[in-house]
């Protein structure tokens, strides 16, 4: 059994005594600070970890004024980002992104939609915080800019004030993939669904798609459905859809809760996918791999994603604003049956 003295807490007084030195030239050395010569900081490392000694959290803060945590915030409904299982867009980004604040010394909170949490922004001690494809006036941002935090968004902030640093998705680009792969398998009538909120990533769908149209002499059909009705607002923007268009051949859906949606809407009209209507949409995930049948998609490169954002916030902590948009890896389309590709 052991005793009181091998039991407690190793401490930075421990370290001192041990090492020879003063308790402000381990406190530098461990925390690599100051003018301490090399072999005094190496010296006093080793003792430390000998000694089995690991920092004070509380009392770092404390000292430092820093909480050593940042948050991950969602901008949309869990309707659409996640679902019932919370295995959507939303949160395999989170599960990247703390990975990655872990390799920076960094905490990460998971704060949900703000209409489930609405102070809880108020109460948490951040250095920062990533948002999720903002709206044009999100209101965690204002709150968090209010409070004074380290702010990072992945897709840019829709509006001409915006000056958040963001990871850019490449939403056009991904939109424009999405629209000439349906061209390419032989669809003439194609429509775009997507939904009514102010983001940057609908409005870059819409200017892509109006290009798209433009270049290719097509008829122009667009809907929309709201995203608090995740996939049964698909469905209705499907059926408002057929009763405009019903001649429509494909449905670009970048939104994958309302193409469920549509798909549910298509069967109930007795509509073969993909033979009488072809679908696709945005994110490779759950959703598209497990629909029927399997969804065309984009791989994102969430893993990148992730990463680039959680080392430009880091950098803004840190003082280094100089990058305020940092390009993400360009999307590559996924082709499955929802779109007749058998690969």
């Amino acid at each position: 059994m052991k005793g009181d003295d091998t039991a407690r807490r190793v401490t930075i007084r421990d370290v001192s005594r041990v090492a020879g030195v003063s308790l402000t030239t381990v406190s530098h050395a461990l925390n690599d600070r100051g003018a301490v010569d090399p072999v005094t900081r190496a010296m006093v490392k080793q003792v430390a970890e000998k000694l089995g000694y690991t920092p004070n959290v509380r009392a770092q803060r404390l000292r430092s004024g820093q909480s050593n945590s940042i948050a991950i915030v969602s901008a949309m409904p869990f309707a659409v980002s996640g679902g019932q299982s919370r295995l959507g867009f939303m949160m395999e980004i989170a599960a990247i992104a703390a990975e990655e604040a872990m390799k920076q010394g960094l905490a990460l909170v998971f704060v949900p939609p703000l209409e489930i949490a609405a102070n809880l922004l108020q109460r948490l001690d951040i250095d920062g915080a990533i948002v999720i494809e903002p709206l044009a006036d999100d209101p965690s941002i204002r709150l968090l800019q209010d409070r004074g935090v380290a702010l990072v968004s992945i897709g840019s902030q829709s509006g001409p004030d915006s000056v958040i640093p963001y990871v850019d998705l490449h939403s056009e680009a991904t939109a424009t993939l999405l629209l000439e792969h349906l061209y390419a398998r032989g669809c003439r009538r194609i429509a775009l669904l997507q939904g009514t909120a102010a983001r940057s990533s609908y409005r870059s769908n819409a200017q892509a798609y109006k290009k798209f149209i433009d270049v290719h002499g097509l008829e122009h059909r667009y809907a929309e459905a709201d995203e608090e009705d995740g996939e049964e607002g698909g469905r209705k923007a499907c059926q408002e859809l057929f009763m405009r268009y019903p001649d429509t051949d494909a449905i670009c859906v970048p939104v994958d809760a309302f193409a469920t949606g549509v798909m549910r809407q298509a069967a109930a009209m007795g509509k073969h996918i993909p033979h009488n209507l072809m679908v696709a949409t945005r994110y490779d995930g759950l959703r598209a791999r497990t629909a029927t049948p399997p969804l065309t998609a984009i791989n994102l490169h969430l893993t990148d994603i992730a990463s680039l954002a959680v080392e430009l916030l880091f950098e803004h902590i840190s003082g280094n604003r100089h990058r305020s948009c940092v390009a993400g890896p360009m999307p590559e389309l996924v082709a499955r049956l929802s779109t007749g590709s058998f690969v």
